[in-house]
């Protein structure tokens, strides 16, 4: 038994420095997917909220499309479908964030949205009173609050992105799953290897959110939380 447990660890310890190379591209591809998701859900959150009427029919649209599609399909519709059908040739990688990040703006719209509309309409009738432009209430007014109110949902799909990143081996991307299963495939070690991947993921998660649960306490005002809508 205490063999067994021994070559066990051994096949994890020589395994590990190649999968922990998977792991740096893990957290790029996490990270590029999150910032993508992030450029382009406030532009929609902004635009649901106040917008015409068409872009608020296309934005939810986009939304229903993204977050009704399995992420694994996503992956082969864009990567083996509509990239090369566009001639886009793109790395494995930049695949991956780019897809990634397409979904995940489909619900960081929504975690915006959502908090853009939990703050008081007075605020920038207010401000265009005051004689500022309608985009610079939202600006300089609305944003700064809904993006504070926004980081606990925020932090919620920095985890869920994390999570469906380990699809993205079906693409070859090099990340943890990819590597795992490579290592594992040759040496049969499954239960162990996955252990540790599974170890590696909650560790990056841990500290994922604990970063965001930081920063949220130090953008927090104090006294300055939504309860019911009012503040």
């Amino acid at each position: 038994m205490t063999e067994l447990l021994l070559a066990k660890l051994s096949v994890i310890l020589d395994a590990l420095p190649y999968i922990l190379e998977g792991t740096l591209v893990t957290i790029l591809t996490v990270a590029g997917s999150l910032a993508l998701g992030f450029v382009v859900g406030v532009p929609m959150a902004v635009l649901e909220v106040y917008g015409p009427r068409w872009s608020r029919c296309l934005i939810r649209t986009y939304v229903w499309f993204f977050r009704g599609m399995p992420i694994l399909l996503l992956l082969f519709l864009f990567y083996f479908g509509l990239f090369e059908l566009i001639g886009l040739n793109l790395s494995t990688i930049a695949a991956s964030c780019l897809v990634l990040g397409m979904a995940s703006a489909a619900y960081q719209s929504q975690i915006f949205r959502g908090s853009i509309q939990s703050l008081p309409a007075g605020q920038l009738r207010a401000a265009l009173a005051l004689g500022m432009r309608e985009s610079e209430g939202i600006l300089y007014i609305v944003l700064p609050q809904a993006l504070r109110l926004s980081i606990p949902g925020w932090s919620n799909e920095f985890s869920i992105l994390l999570k469906d990143s380990a699809m993205c081996f079906v693409l070859g991307t090099p990340e943890i799953m990819a590597r795992t299963h490579f290592v594992a495939s040759r040496t049969y070690e499954h239960l162990a290897l996955y252990l540790t991947a599974g170890v590696l993921y909650f560790c990056i998660t841990l500290v994922g959110v604990s970063l965001l649960r930081c920063l949220e306490r130090k953008v927090r005002i104090p006294g300055y939380a939504s309860v019911n809508g009012s503040f």
